[in-house]
């Protein structure tokens, strides 16, 4: 089975909590024990696991990745959204959690994030549950 959840974003670069929406596709999965695929499907965006109990994480990581990677930079592509491409390759497209006893298997502050870097946009966020 391979579920596919939409997520929309409200700025150019954000961090969406999707923790509980992953949690609610494995338990619908019915897998006891396994593993759960995040995907996204973009260029422009990612998915990451990282700490979710202080917001100012996210804000952190936020403001790094803009400091590593300037929206203008003399870059080619024609597009204008280069640094959301180069921000994606470095975060990552997909995570991948095991699950057991029903449930995804997280460290206590850990949470999985989808990360938009060219929006706002409605994007997908596919999720596949394997089984032990």
């Amino acid at each position: 089975m391979i579920k596919q959840l939409k997520v929309n974003s409200s700025s150019r670069v954000e961090f969406l909590d999707i923790t509980s929406r992953i949690k609610e596709t494995v338990l619908e999965s019915g897998i006891e024990n396994g593993l759960a695929v995040i995907k996204v499907p973009h260029t422009t965006a990612g998915i990451t696991i990282n700490e979710s109990a202080d917001p100012d994480v996210k804000r952190d990581i936020i403001s790094h990745l803009k400091e590593l990677v300037p929206r203008n930079n003399n870059y080619r592509h024609r597009e204008g959204n280069s640094d959301a491409h180069i921000k994606s390759t470095l975060v990552g497209s997909g995570e991948m959690v095991i699950i057991k006893g029903g449930t995804i298997s997280l460290g206590r502050w850990q949470g999985i994030f989808f990360c938009e870097f060219d929006g706002p946009r409605t994007r997908k966020v596919n999720i596949k549950c394997i089984s032990d």
